[in-house]
């Protein structure tokens, strides 16, 4: 089998999709952070120095998403047509769950971009709080599903 970033000669290149037709394509990504008792409780209320960590996660997510053809070399800049990050506080880790979506109507799928973002999120909950818990842990980025294109749709299913 051929893998479709290396050419003839096995020379990395970035997939040729001139051809493809538009269609609308969406992928949905996720991931958590763990962190202490005292970390969870204060990002939850908002009492570290740095800010406001979730909020501050949120916007890194959406430019995450919206880099992601700078930081991964065969990735293909997109024209994204909506990035929205949801943030789920789970007490009982403790820490807390992101979750990217992105949609573009194109030639080429966003699950790439959906990671990018979930995992720039994370980072900056762990940059922004890190004096306060350097043993937190980011896990379990995946993505969760996509649709659209050639290759169709896909849900992770629990097994």
């Amino acid at each position: 089998m051929q893998l479709t970033h290396l050419d003839e000669k096995d020379r990395p290149k970035m997939v040729d999709v001139s051809d493809k037709e538009e269609s609308f394509r969406v992928a949905v990504a996720s991931g958590t952070i763990t962190m202490s008792q005292i970390a969870y409780d204060m990002i939850v209320s908002q009492q570290t120095k740095k800010g406001p960590v979730l909020q501050t996660a949120v916007i890194a997510a959406i430019m995450g998403t919206k880099k992601t053809s700078d930081l991964i070399p065969m990735c293909h800049p997109l024209m994204l047509t909506s990035v929205n990050c949801e943030v789920e506080e789970l007490p009982t880790l403790p820490g807390f769950k992101l979750q990217v979506t992105a949609k573009l109507k194109g030639q080429t799928g966003v699950e790439m971009e959906a990671l990018m973002g979930v995992s720039i999120g994370l980072l900056t909950i762990y940059d922004m709080s890190k004096a306060i818990d350097k043993s937190m842990i980011i896990n379990d980025v995946k993505l969760e599903s996509k649709s659209g294109g050639k290759s169709g749709n896909y849900t992770r299913t629990l097994a």
